[in-house]
């Protein structure tokens, strides 16, 4: 059984997806969430984790002397759980190379990467890219991590109707739907 280590900046909607397809669903029996870390000591991510049983980790940037050192007190929290696979879901920070070289790395994007991704591409605003470049099609994609945003090599990617009268918030809303179903599985 892989354990997984899990990122999170946010409210954890896709850690969620993650820890119920590990107690009920196609990760039963194959993976388990070992630790959930966060840059954010009020990120809901944390709140689910606790709720699970599950180690819930702040860790904060503003007590590192920069971003190696923030992300090698990750990277230990990861090494003292055995985690086996590293899993962003949310999580807003660029990885340094120490974190990178460790382990195998997965993220999920609310986007048909390559397009509308990199810095600054999260959010309501890959939807508003989306929308704004009057596509078709939206959807999500898992891909690995490496050292630039979005950059890795895609994994899995599911396509969402753009409709005309979609927002931000109807796209966001359709597009959540396919994460959850796509990282699991990519997992």
């Amino acid at each position: 059984m892989i354990k997984l280590g899990v990122l999170v900046s946010g409210s954890g909607s896709n850690l969620q997806a993650i820890m119920d397809a590990c107690v009920s669903g196609i990760l039963k029996g194959k993976a388990e969430v070992a630790v959930v870390i966060s840059n954010k000591k009020e990120a809901f991510g944390l709140e689910r984790a606790r709720r699970n049983n599950i180690p819930a980790v702040f860790v904060d940037r503003k007590d590192c002397g920069g971003p190696a050192e923030f992300c090698e007190k990750i990277k230990q929290e990861l090494l003292k759980n055995k985690v086996g696979l590293v899993c962003l879901a949310g999580y807003l920070l660029k990885l340094e190379t120490n974190l990178l070289g460790s382990f195998k790395i997965v993220n999920i994007h609310p986007a048909l990467l390559p397009k509308h991704g990199g810095k600054g591409m999260y959010g309501h605003f890959v939807h508003e890219a989306v929308i704004n470049a009057k596509e078709k099609e939206s959807g999500a994609t898992v891909h690995w991590v490496d050292e630039h945003y979005d950059h890795g090599n895609i994994i899995v990617q599911q396509k969402v109707s753009v409709s005309t009268d979609d927002t931000s918030e109807t796209l966001a809303a359709k597009v959540l739907i396919v994460e959850h179903e796509i990282y699991p599985k990519a997992i």
